[in-house]
């Protein structure tokens, strides 16, 4: 199989794979907007194939013809260079386009851009794009079982969503695993597909430290809000104190107590915290308070690196003590692609690893994810270090 035809089906797969997270939701489910952050999965199902039109197709194929003219203004997520858009807070009111025409747009962009690849002249920069538009989509995949447990979480009745994206019970006894100081090659070699902000290989030193080999249970945690956790103030940052103080937070997003009992809702429903299952949906705030609290500390993006091999990662995504900020050399491309990465480094942390919602053959443990501390909605968890 020559490299175009691995491409479309990894673009066919892909474009299935998105639909297929929606195949549970009724209709309703595709609309709401309950938070800021959260993005209606029609907006999602648009926006991922509002990328490819705008990028691979409009620029690059003069036989093609866009589906909607209202399209480019309602579905560009923040990319300025491509012009005006519909404010994120108000992607929830978007009653029309309907369901069934936003499926209909992704169909027509789809068959359109295989016909696209079919033809022999393409050149590797379109090739890097139309890779690009499907890491894009991979990554909107996460986002939008995100956002779907969220907007199914804070209805009443807790609905069941089904069996996927399950997390796997930890085992019981934790190992630190023990790297010694020295200096260590960090970043992406570029071989391989890789976004920008993984680029520019370069040398960190690191002092010896520690890693361990498990994620926090819930069990741990709840010793930790059993012990005052959440009203001592010496274990948090100031920011995180205020933030915990004004939102109420005395739990992880969708932790209830019944009867005294803690209770989550997850895809399965309405359920008994199980203690053994890895803790998720915390803030950099709670995972900093929960290791300083034990003793210890989140590990820096850089040591979690240099252990991926030696560690199973891949239930959540792992908070680190690192700001998102560019490595040596980092270069924003030119044009609205430019603005992929690059505009957000700053205020925002990283997280490494991968998680249950990260699509098979997405992750890479040069991946760097990243969000703003206060950020719980995301499948998140705590890896400890020292």
């Amino acid at each position: 199989m020559n490299k175009i035809e691995a491409l479309k089906n990894l673009l066919l797969k892909t474009r299935k794979a998105t639909e297929e997270i929606c195949a549970p939701l009724e209709v309703e489910d595709y609309v709401p907007q309950p938070m800021e952050d959260v993005s209606p999965p029609k907006w999602h199902l648009a926006h991922s194939t509002w990328f490819f039109e705008q990028f691979v197709l409009v620029p690059n194929d003069p036989d093609y013809r866009i589906f909607s003219p209202d399209f480019a203004y309602l579905f560009n997520s923040y990319y300025n260079n491509a012009g005006d858009r519909v404010l994120r807070p108000n992607r929830g009111l978007m009653s029309r386009p309907p369901v069934r025409e936003v499926i209909a747009y992704r169909q027509y962009v789809t068959e359109a851009l295989l016909k696209f690849m079919d033809k022999s002249d393409l050149s590797s920069e379109i090739l890097a794009v139309i890779t690009l538009g499907v890491n894009h989509e991979q990554q909107h995949q996460e986002l939008l079982v995100y956002d779907i447990k969220y907007i199914l979480g804070n209805q009443p009745t807790f609905p069941i969503y089904g069996d996927s994206f399950s997390l796997q019970k930890e085992k019981m006894e934790r190992t630190f695993i023990q790297f010694k100081e020295g200096i260590y090659a960090i970043g992406a070699s570029e071989d391989d597909f890789c976004f920008d902000n993984e680029c520019g290989q370069h040398k960190v030193f690191l002092h010896d430290f520690q890693i361990a080999d498990t994620l926090v249970t819930n069990g741990e945690y709840m010793e930790f809000m059993a012990a005052g956790g959440y009203g001592d103030f010496n274990l948090w940052l100031a920011e995180g104190w205020d933030y915990i103080l004004k939102e109420k937070i005395q739990a992880p997003f969708y932790w209830h107590q019944q009867d005294e009992k803690w209770f989550q809702y997850t895809f399965q429903g309405f359920r008994e915290v199980e203690k053994e299952l890895p803790v998720a949906h915390l803030s950099f705030y709670e995972a900093l308070a929960f290791a300083t609290w034990k003793g210890m500390r989140l590990p820096t993006e850089f040591e979690w690196e240099v252990a991926a091999d030696r560690l199973n990662w891949g239930q959540l995504w792992e908070w680190t003590y690192s700001a998102y900020h560019p490595y040596p050399g980092f270069k924003k491309a030119p044009g609205a692609l430019g603005e992929y990465n690059g505009k957000f480094m700053i205020n925002q942390n990283v997280l490494r690893g991968a998680s249950v919602a990260t699509p098979k053959g997405h992750s890479r443990k040069t991946y760097r994810n990243f969000f703003p501390a206060s950020s719980r909605w995301l499948f998140s968890g705590i890896r400890l270090a020292k």
